[in-house]
C-alpha cells in the first residue's frame, strides 16, 4: 500500500497537471475564435471563385487552359496532407493520417509501390509519421502553423503548380480536416488538379452555402476582356484560396479538438483527485487506527 507521503505527492501532481490542462484548454478556445472568424470570411469567397471558374469552363475549350485538362495517363499522383505541428489534440492528427492512409490504400497503392506516389505533408506530425515509413515527401512545410498566412498556401500551390506542370505528377488531391464543431471534423479529400468541371463542395459548405444549381445559372456574366484572360488570373487565385482555406480549416478544426482533449483531461484529472483523496484518508485513518492499537497495547503492557 502507498504511504501518505506517496499519496500527497501524488495529489500535488495531478494538481499541477490540471492546471496545466485548464490552462491549455483557455488558450484553445482562445484561439478557435479566431480561427473562426478567418475560416467564416474565407469560405464564401472561396466558393464563389470556384463557381465563377466552373461557369467560365462553359464559354471555352478546357484544354486550352493547362490545369483543366484531364491527362490521359496518370503515372504518378502527390498527396497534400494537412495535419497539426502539435499534439494534445486527441485523434486530430491520428484521424486525418489514417484518411490518407485509406486513401493510397484503396486508390494509389500501385503508384506506391511503382515509387509514384509523392506528398507534401504540412504540419510536423504528418512529415514525420510518413518519413518514418518511407513515403516520397516533397518540401519541407514543418512549422506552417506557428505563423500561419496566406504565403504559406500560396508557397504550397507554387511547388504543386510547378510540378504538375513539369509532369511530376498528373494528379493531385488534397487531403484535410475540415471544422464542423469544436466536437467533431469531417475528414476531407478533394481533388486539387487538374481542376475539375463540377466546383468541389464540402458538407459544411453545402449546408451554409447557396449551391443551387438552377440558381447559379439564373446568373449570366459578361466578361472583359475575354474568359481565357480572366481565367489566367483567377485559376491561380483560385487554387491559393483552396488550400488556404484547407490550413484555414484545419486549424480552426485542431483548436476545437485540442479544447475538447483538455477539457475532457481536466475532467478526468478531478475524478482522479477525488480517488487519490478517498484513498489519502483511508489510509490516514488506517495510519491513526494502528498507532491507537499500539498505544492500547503499550498502556496494558505496562498495567500487567
Amino acid at each position: 500500500m502507498a504511504s501518505l507521503r506517496d499519496i500527497r505527492n501524488r495529489i500535488g501532481s495531478v494538481k499541477n497537471t490540471q492546471q496545466v490542462t485548464r490552462a491549455m484548454k483557455m488558450v484553445a478556445a482562445a484561439k478557435l475564435r479566431r480561427a473562426q472568424e478567418r475560416i467564416f470570411r474565407t469560405r464564401p469567397y472561396s466558393y464563389q471563385v470556384g463557381k465563377i471558374i466552373a461557369h467560365l469552363r462553359e464559354h471555352i475549350d478546357p484544354t486550352v487552359h493547362p490545369l483543366f485538362e484531364t491527362r490521359e495517363s496518370v503515372t504518378a499522383v502527390l498527396l497534400v496532407i494537412v495535419t497539426a505541428d502539435r499534439g494534445l489534440a486527441g485523434g486530430f492528427n491520428s484521424n486525418i493520417i489514417k484518411r490518407a492512409e485509406e486513401t493510397i490504400r484503396s486508390r494509389y497503392s500501385r503508384y506506391h509501390e511503382s515509387g509514384n506516389l509523392h506528398l507534401v505533408c504540412v504540419g510536423r506530425k504528418g512529415h514525420e509519421h510518413f518519413t518514418k515509413r518511407g513515403y516520397q515527401l516533397v518540401g519541407d512545410f514543418r512549422g506552417t502553423f506557428d505563423d500561419l498566412s496566406f504565403a504559406s498556401a500560396q508557397k504550397v500551390v507554387g511547388l504543386v503548380v510547378e510540378g504538375y506542370r513539369e509532369g511530376r505528377w498528373d494528379d493531385v488531391q488534397l487531403v484535410y480536416n475540415e471544422f464542423k464543431n469544436t466536437i467533431s471534423q469531417n475528414r476531407i479529400v478533394e481533388p486539387l488538379l487538374p481542376i475539375p468541371a463540377e466546383h468541389f463542395v464540402t458538407p459544411v459548405m453545402e449546408q451554409t452555402l447557396e449551391t443551387d444549381a438552377a440558381a447559379s445559372n439564373a446568373v449570366e456574366y459578361i466578361f472583359e476582356p475575354d474568359p481565357r484572360a480572366i481565367l489566367d488570373v483567377l485559376v491561380p487565385r483560385f487554387l491559393n484560396y483552396e488550400v488556404w482555406r484547407a490550413l484555414l480549416e484545419s486549424n480552426a478544426a485542431e483548436q476545437g479538438a485540442r479544447m475538447v482533449a483538455m477539457d475532457n483531461a481536466t475532467s478526468n484529472a478531478d475524478e482522479l483527485l477525488r480517488d487519490l483523496r478517498l484513498k489519502y484518508n483511508r489510509a490516514r485513518q488506517d495510519a491513526i487506527t494502528k498507532e491507537l492499537i499500539e498505544i492500547t497495547s503499550g498502556a496494558d503492557a505496562l498495567g500487567a
